[in-house]
Parts: structure tokens; sequence; C-alpha cells
């Protein structure tokens, strides 16, 4: 028998966009909830993402006239997962994306730019960003209105294990208190005793390398990641010693717009993914020409920068640098980003064959104003603009790790499912943490909304359950 330190009726691990969106939701339907961080800063991966969105038929696709559908959006993440997504999760990510959206704006009063981005693999603009251009924007307002719920957020606590009773179903969570991160013997051990659910919200492992060979060998600490430095797997291993079905754990991610140039995901990447990749083309400099489809999913440009073997150099006009003018200011002094008056001073900086780019770009624009067949199937009359107007900006890119879509594997209501596709009694899982939905390439933007949804379904249904019976 566990002798149990403290209970409540939700315990939910990690406080990130997932986690605390379980956790609001968990509050309103009259459960008792703690939240656990194992860092000493809340909102994992979310607080330094971009803070994008994807949605079809939001709120600003209608302003602008933008057709859009639930349907599309389920194709375009079906085909950049290489069919090997779960259906049923797919569909229930894009059928409830833009009632997500509207939860952020109308109950935590998250705010967004007044533009739409499409960004690799979208067939039309559907992706908002947060007027911070954070994910940090979610943490504060969910921090702030759980705080005046009432609902505590601990941080510095680790998850050593998920407990169990006799029967199987999870009955709560073994934690080091006053953990020092990433000494995993630091703290007091404590159990807490969950009434009705715990819910994994953990994210992923781009930062644990000794997990992330075990899937590709491949991956080793040579390989940089743009995650914060605690997405390590204590978790997903946790649900794994439980008989939790794993799901597409070999699928890692990397982000083709990385900048070679400086450690994780910083500014220059996001220039490269706001503004380079939208609006410019990708050069491999030792032949000064094009590599694939700029607008194809991060699978296939990764792909393509790794067949040429070395780091491949984005570049974008005056125009389309605008796209992203303040990354764009902080780049250049840094050195992340180089401006040059001409095509041919660019060309000569990265050695490149003497007169190719300038070929390379006259050859992409004619197709661009002709609205002809581009080589790699880039779709030149759906606003792609000819690259014309100096300074020219260039960015080194070599893509690092930046994220995991495999994990556990859940239903459409969030339980975490067994080896047997039978779902685990009191275990419900939301975020990177769980595999299935993104298959074998994740769609930009998609992360967030994937939590926002999942994240809220967890804390409903964890709700939901009657202390002593199962789910």
């Amino acid at each position: 028998m566990i002798e149990w330190d403290e209970q409540t009726d939700i315990v939910i691990i990690g406080s990130g966009l997932a986690g605390l969106s379980a956790a609001i939701e968990a509050n309103q339907a009259g459960a008792s909830v703690i939240v656990f961080e194992k860092m000493n800063l809340t909102g994992g991966n979310t607080r330094i993402a971009d803070g994008a969105v994807a949605a079809p038929n939001n709120y600003l696709q209608k302003k602008l006239g933008i057709e859009d559908s639930p349907e599309l959006l389920y194709a375009d993440m079906i085909k950049a997962g290489l069919g090997l997504n779960h259906p049923d999760l797919v569909n229930v990510m894009a059928q409830k994306a833009a009632e997500a959206i509207d939860w952020t704006r109308e109950t935590l009063g998250v705010g967004y730019m007044d533009r739409l981005d499409r960004f690799g693999g979208h067939s039309v603009a559907r992706c908002l960003t947060t007027r911070s251009h954070s994910g940090v924007d979610f943490i504060k307002a969910l921090s702030h209105l759980l705080k005046q719920k009432g609902v505590e957020i601990r941080t510095r606590c680790l998850l050593n294990r998920l407990q169990t009773d006799n029967q199987g179903n999870v009955n709560g969570v073994q934690i080091r208190s006053d953990y020092r991160f990433p000494d995993n013997q630091s703290g007091t051990v404590r159990n807490i005793h969950a009434k009705r659910a715990v819910i994994l919200a953990t994210g992923g492992f781009g930062n644990d390398i000794q997990f992330r060979m075990i899937q590709n060998p491949a991956l080793d600490e040579a390989v940089d990641s743009t995650n914060h430095r605690g997405a390590t797997a204590e978790g997903l291993i946790a649900a794994l010693e439980l008989r939790a079905a794993p799901v597409h754990l070999s699928w890692i991610q990397l982000g083709p717009w990385s900048c070679a140039d400086e450690k994780g995901y910083g500014r220059g990447a996001s220039f490269a993914s706001y503004s380079v990749y939208p609006a410019g083309i990708l050069i491999d400099p030792a032949t000064g020409q094009r590599i694939v489809n700029e607008w194809a999913d991060r699978r296939r440009r990764c792909d393509a920068i790794f067949k040429a073997g070395h780091i491949c150099v984005g570049i974008v006009d005056a125009d389309g640098a605008k796209l992203d003018s303040e990354n764009l200011q902080y780049s250049l002094k840094r050195g992340y980003v180089k401006p040059f008056a001409t095509l041919t001073e660019l060309a000569s900086a990265f050695e490149m064959p003497d007169g190719q780019l300038e070929m390379t770009v006259k050859s992409y624009n004619q197709s661009v104003r002709k609205g002809g067949q581009d080589p790699f199937g880039k779709p030149l009359t759906q606003g792609v603009k000819p690259l014309v107007k100096p300074p020219f900006y260039a960015i080194r890119l070599w893509p690092k790790v930046h994220y995991t879509p495999g994990g556990v594997g859940i239903n459409s209501k969030a339980q975490v499912m067994d080896l047997n596709n039978r779902p685990i009694p009191h275990l419900f899982a939301a975020g990177e943490v769980c595999g299935g939905i993104h298959g074998a390439s994740r769609l930009g933007s998609s992360s967030l909304t994937e939590c926002i949804v999942f994240g809220r379904i967890a804390g409903q249904q964890a709700a939901a359950i009657n202390p002593g019976h199962s789910n």
C-alpha cells in the first residue's frame, strides 16, 4: 500500500500549453488540480515557440475572405505525415482548431497579429501568430487565469513514476520535489494521490540525446536542437513502463529553417521561417542552384539540405524581408543574416560558381511572372513574387532537431492506449508526449494548436471521472 503525502483530483505533469489548457478545463469542471513542472520556469517549449497556430476557418480567414476547411487541413496533415497519421486524431484536431483559437481569444484574452501566414505544406494561409511573436503569450494568460482560480503550479518537481492500484488504474505519481535539473537523484521523494486521473503533458524528447539516439543513432550530441534544455523523455518512459503503446518514436523532425550560426531556435531561424521560405529560395552554394520546393513540408526541405551534404543558403529580396523586419534587424546585427547589393556579390561571398546564381534567379523570376511550371513543384501562381528588389539577404541553414512526432498512443478522448489498444485507466496525455497525430512530419504551426485541442479534451475527460471509477 502506497503512503500518500498529498492528494488532489487531477495531477498534471508539465506546464506547457497542453498541460495548462488541461488544468483550466479540469478546474472549470469542478475538479481540484495540481500542476507539476520539473524545471524552475513554467512553459516548456511553448515559452520559446514563435506563437504560431494553424486553424482552418479561423476568424481572420473569414475577415480576409480566404476559403479553407477542416477537410483541407486534414488532407495537408495526412500528406505531410506520409499517411502514417492516425486519422481519428487528425480529424479531431482539424475540426476543433478554430474553436481552440476562439477559446484563447475569448477565455484567455490572447491577442494575435493582424496577418496570416502560409507555412510549408499548408495549402492556404491559415497560420495566426500571437502579438509578441512568442508562445509566452499563452503561458502568461493561462498562468494568470489559473492563479485567479487558485490552481497551484509547482516548479522543480520531477516525475519519478506513475503509480497504479491493484487493478492497474493509474492513481497517482511519485515525484521529486526541490529537484535540480539535470540531477535525477536530487530532491525529496513524495507520493501524490490523484483521485480521478493523471494527465501527462511532458512534451517531447528533442534534447534527450540518449533517448533520441535509441530511435536514430545519427542524432548524437553533434546535432543541435531548437528545444529548451529540459525537453527529455522521462514522462514518455514512465508511460511506456505501464505498457503504453509507443507510436512513431523514430520519426524525429528537424527544422529546415535552423540557422547554422546561432544556438538552438533563435531569431535567425524565425526570420528564415517567416520570410526566407515563404518569399525566397533555397540554394546549394556548391552549384548556385535551387534544391527544393520552398513551400514543401519540413521533412522534404530537410532531406534536400541533407542530400546537398553541407550548409545551404536561404535568399530573399528586400520586399520579402519585410515579412519579418524585426527579426531581420536583430539577425543583421549579429551576423546571422547578411545583406548584399547584388546577387553577384552574394554569390561571391558564398563561393558559388560564377554566374550560376544569377541564372538561377533569372529563370525562377521568369517562371514566376509567367506562372509556369516549377521543376520542384512550387505553386508559382499562388502569390509567389519574383526576387528583384535589392538588397538581397542571405542566411546559412542547417537542420536541427525540432520536434518529436512520436510518443504514447492516445485515442480521440486523449486516453493513453496500451499495447492491446485499450485505454490505460485514469491516464490521459496531450501535446508532444503523444504520437500519431502528425505521422512522419508535422506541419508548421500545428503543434500549439494540437496542445490546445487535446489539452482541453484531456482536462474535460479527466474531470468527468468519478473518484474510484475507471475511465
